[in-house]
């Protein structure tokens, strides 16, 4: 019996919908990743990209349980002495809400070339209007 390997260019990858509004993020970024990566299809190979296309609506509204929308924070550095940045989930949601989303697909796919191809197929709107419509993406539930 011989292992089966997909190959990227045999690949026809589908357009999915998820609506986060009111929506754990957590939940929200597992099936989003899950749909990027290709893990739900029988013919998933790790080193081939044989995902779909995910657009994620109405980031803005997306629900943190306990107290993480205070105590949650995300740092970044430049690498300059002093110039660590550090702000909590409600000053994100406040600037940018689809960074919250962004960053928790971000952890959850590889962190090399692959996953930065992968994270290109996914679409974060922080309405719930989106420019795809020609692509006619099917609604997954989350």
């Amino acid at each position: 019996m011989k292992t089966f390997s997909a190959k990227a260019q045999d690949h026809n990858p589908t357009w999915w919908v998820i609506d986060a509004k009111n929506q754990i993020l957590g939940d929200v970024a597992v099936a989003a990743a899950n749909l990027l990566r290709g893990k739900t299809k029988p013919t998933f190979t790790p080193h081939v990209d044989t995902g779909d296309f995910v657009v994620v609506l109405n980031a803005a509204e997306v629900r943190l349980s306990g107290k993480k929308e205070t105590q949650k924070i995300y740092t970044s550095k430049a690498g300059y002495v002093g110039n660590q940045k550090v702000e909590n989930v409600e000053r994100v949601r406040a600037r940018r809400p689809q960074l919250l989303v962004e960053r928790a697909v971000k952890g959850m796919v590889p962190h090399n070339r692959l996953g930065r191809a992968i994270l290109g197929k996914l679409k974060i709107y922080e309405g719930a209007e989106h420019p795809h419509e020609a692509q006619n993406p099917k609604p997954f539930a989350v």
